[in-house]
């Protein structure tokens, strides 16, 4: 869980906010995993346990974006929330978006955590960490970084690396860049992102009107949009990298991990 020092909160200002909405995007496409979000867990659907760890988080509602009737009809089964949205939208943000407006029309929602559909095992302190950045009125995006500690990481282009200068002590810093490439050089640590976003609601409306950015294209990283364009991206640094499942290895590592 993020820790925000004594000085930190003084510093901050009263535009934190006030009512999130938490919305899940999910689709059955998957080129390594097809079915992912149906994909059995102990007896019930990974999305299913991705929208408990979101209902742990207790931020605001759970909404499950769908991109088809099964995943709804899942999450609706375990007494979830569930909007069907456009099966062909580019990007998760993309869904998000849609269903934010079809859950929320009156706008009353100030804040959207996005959390991956893949993520089964986010613990609920990662994911109101996402909201602590915005504590900052300058801040328009909020998202999550842990410290490298596996030296096969640091050269993997998989895994992407946050650019950015925390302080001593600090646990907030401005995101200057993101990147598939070992960054920054010299000594000192590397920061595994998480691609975990807390939007102001405002910020979400206006990045997925932006048209894709160049650096976004050449990493294939859909964040360096927002960066190109001038919006602020700060990320709160926390303990743990929740787990992707993408492979069928993967989601037998996310059975283990959820046995208990």
């Amino acid at each position: 869980m993020v820790h925000v020092s004594s000085e930190e909160k003084k510093s901050k200002t009263m535009s934190s906010p006030t009512n999130p909405i938490v919305i899940i995007p999910a689709r059955m496409q998957s080129v390594r995993l097809p079915g992912k979000p149906l994909a059995d867990i102990h007896g019930e659907p990974m999305i299913v346990h991705v929208w408990r760890r979101g209902m742990e988080a207790d931020v605001g509602p759970v909404v499950v974006a769908c991109a088809e009737p099964e995943i709804a009809a899942a999450i609706e089964g375990a007494g979830g929330r569930a909007v069907l949205t456009r099966p062909d939208h580019a990007s998760g943000s993309d869904r998000v978006f849609e269903a934010l407006n079809l859950a929320d029309p009156d706008g009353k929602h100030d804040a959207i955590v996005n959390i991956q559909g893949d993520l089964p095992t986010v613990e609920a302190g990662v994911v109101r960490a996402s909201l602590a950045p915005l504590a900052d009125a300058s801040v328009d995006i909020a998202t999550l970084a842990a410290v490298i500690t596996e030296p096969s990481e640091r050269n993997n282009p998989n895994v992407v690396k946050a650019v950015v200068g925390f302080g001593s002590g600090q646990t907030i810093g401005r995101a200057h860049y993101f990147t598939r490439a070992t960054a920054p050089s010299g000594e000192g640590p590397l920061y595994h992102h998480i691609g975990l976003y807390a939007f102001r609601r405002g910020a979400l409306e206006k990045f997925v009107t932006l048209p894709q950015g160049i650096l976004e294209a050449r990493e294939k990283l859909e964040q360096l949009r927002a960066l190109e364009n001038g919006m602020r991206i700060d990320v709160a640094l926390v303990d743990t990298v929740p787990l992707g499942v993408d492979t069928p290895a993967d989601l037998e590592r996310a059975r283990g991990m959820l046995s208990a």
